[in-house]
């Protein structure tokens, strides 16, 4: 199981706990060879990493894929829980670099990078600390029902899942197949449209995080983009609403069960534009008690 836990050591920092009430997570391979998302938690640190492989000649580095070493690694440096996010950022984005040059990949070509998105949050008393870098979210949910994404979420696969809906009807074979030099070209944007950790000092540049206080918050949600719901109109935001009204109905499981559904029901991705039938999925849902 994709998942670290970790107490931190003497030289770590410790953080006052508030009431959780409780925590749900869910962890699932999508239909792809390896589980490239990542749960971790270690003391008050919870947090989601989701990796990606070069798109260049890959080989696997002690049996696992670029994408996985890259979420374990940043997974790793997080779990010592000591210091600021941002720093255990700029450190996990050090640490994958150094990685890749000592397994000998290429990275002069961004293709051959490894790469991962991330959401963390940490408990500090009555307050929230929290850093993402690139699709992964982090949701907050409130007593008076509104909820907010406490970084702003961003859509760099939009113009790819676009033109797939409108060629893969008449195409065959996959979006892979069919959009090679389209998804390339996405993949060479890392750190100048959107950001990823994936060893290069403009990573950095991306980094978004911050604090809030925790008073009126009921659930924080953190989940890698295996968890979105399907959408016919990639041109869209994500429903966040929906996603909302049906976690208040049934946990994570309950919105996961919608999105297997769905996919299920499409499974050459065509009328809900995505790269693959089922995408990996990781997510931490903590509760709190009320005030």
């Amino acid at each position: 199981m994709n998942m670290y836990s970790s107490s931190a050591d003497s030289t770590c920092r410790h953080y006052r706990q508030p009431t959780i009430s409780a925590v749900q997570t869910l962890l699932e391979q999508g239909s792809g060879r390896t589980n490239e998302d990542i749960l971790l938690q270690a003391g008050n640190l919870y947090g989601v990493f989701d990796g990606a492989t070069s798109l260049g000649k890959s080989v696997p580095v002690q049996g696992k894929t670029g994408g996985k070493l890259a979420a374990e690694t940043a997974a790793k440096t997080f779990s010592c829980n000591g210091g600021t996010l941002s720093r255990l950022g700029c450190l996990a984005n050090r640490n994958i670099r150094q990685l890749m040059e000592s397994s000998g990949v290429d990275i002069k070509y961004r293709q051959n990078v490894w790469s991962t998105s991330a959401a963390i949050v940490r408990i500090d008393g009555d307050e929230l600390e929290w850093f993402q870098v690139g699709d992964s979210l982090a949701l907050a949910l409130y007593e008076n029902g509104s909820y907010s994404l406490l970084a702003e979420p961003i859509n760099h696969d939009r113009d790819t899942l676009c033109l797939w809906k409108e060629i893969g009807l008449i195409s065959t074979g996959t979006i892979q197949e069919n959009l090679a030099d389209q998804i390339l070209k996405v993949r060479e944007g890392m750190n100048i449209h959107y950001g990823v950790m994936n060893g290069e000092p403009k990573a950095l540049d991306f980094f978004q995080h911050g604090r809030i206080p925790l008073a009126g918050v009921t659930d924080i949600i953190v989940f890698t983009d295996g968890l979105f719901l399907p959408q016919t109109d990639p041109d869209q935001p994500a429903d966040m609403e929906t996603f909302v009204h049906l976690y208040h109905q049934g946990g994570l499981q309950l919105v996961h069960r919608l999105i297997r559904e769905i996919q299920k029901g499409d499974p050459r991705c065509l009328n809900y534009p995505r790269f693959k039938k089922h995408d990996d999925i990781a997510a931490i849902a903590l509760s709190f008690h009320e005030a």
